[in-house]
């Protein structure tokens, strides 16, 4: 997203979103620990955010193994964090300004694939400025990932951040491309490698735990009715958790509103099972000399 001239009172907000995700991821990634529920991490985390700030611009994802994106814990959700690599993936707004960033947390002995996300977003933060081609961004990415060994997730790709729009243009690829969006002065983009001893390609798997607001118009079941009520006045256009809302029938008024192309899911993404999926995230601003990070 382009805010075109640089507006102090919105990068001010962007600012704010930043440093609340920075506070708020660094002591979240500390829970993270074998026996630790998923749904702990996850609710410390969101509580946290809504306490600092006007609140979630998405809900925690937390990534497992060969998990890649989307997963979030369901409200019954008593799985516990083992050996495993673990991607925090956390979204804070202010008046709709959107912070986004990511880290890993690994107890697989993983260090290196960690390490190869981490050095892939330096470099690719580095590259930012006026001017600069995303294509360009994306070939210093996978230069990285590959000179770590490993393969950059290929069908993922950071993404610029509206107000109230988590995932909109420019799409910042993990790997060089000859065709590109030209960065200028005032864009805000997340950039995030995602680095994987697999083959580079996610797929859509069955658990759905995430859904966002795609069309607003009328429903006629009650209850399909009240849930789109309820994600029009609080969440807006920003994507959000099945357990943030109440009531015994939400899961059939999600699946009628989904149905119905109001609501659209977001499926978890999955590398081949067996393989490891590391991340690393900052939200940065295009500034005349370079960028801005705003969550650092």
């Amino acid at each position: 997203m382009s805010i075109g001239p640089l507006d102090d009172e919105v990068v001010g907000k962007y600012r704010e979103a930043g440093e609340v995700l920075r506070t708020v991821l660094d002591e979240t990634a500390e829970l993270i620990e074998p026996g630790v529920t998923h749904l702990e991490v996850a609710e410390h985390a969101e509580s946290r955010i809504r306490e600092l700030a006007d609140g979630c611009a998405f809900p925690a994802n937390i990534s497992v193994d060969e998990e890649a994106s989307h997963a979030t814990p369901a409200a019954d959700d008593d799985a516990k964090f083992g050996e495993e690599m673990v991607c925090l993936d956390l979204g804070v707004h202010v008046d709709g300004y959107i912070a986004d960033a990511a880290v890993t947390v690994d107890h697989s002995g993983n260090d290196e694939l960690v390490e190869a996300a981490e050095q892939a977003l330096e470099a690719a933060i580095d590259a930012v400025g006026p001017g600069v081609e995303t294509g360009e961004i994306g070939a210093e990415i996978e230069d990285v990932i590959r000179g770590y060994g490993y393969t950059p997730v290929l069908n993922l790709s950071g993404h610029g951040v509206e107000r109230y729009d988590a995932h909109t243009g420019p799409s910042v690829p993990n790997r060089g491309t000859e065709r590109g969006v030209e960065l200028t002065v005032g864009d805000v983009v997340a950039i995030e490698p995602f680095a994987t001893d697999g083959r580079g390609k996610v797929s859509e798997g069955s658990k759905e735990e995430i859904y966002e607001l795609v069309n607003e118009r009328s429903v006629r079941n009650r209850g399909a009715r009240q849930v789109l009520e309820t994600v029009s006045s609080e969440f807006r256009t920003l994507p959000f958790a099945a357990r943030w809302l109440d009531g015994p029938r939400t899961e059939m008024a999600l699946r009628r509103l989904k149905q119905q192309d109001v609501l659209r899911g977001y499926p978890v993404l999955k590398e081949e099972a067996g393989r490891l999926v590391s991340q690393a995230e900052h939200t940065v601003i295009v500034t005349e000399d370079g960028c801005e990070i705003t969550t650092l």
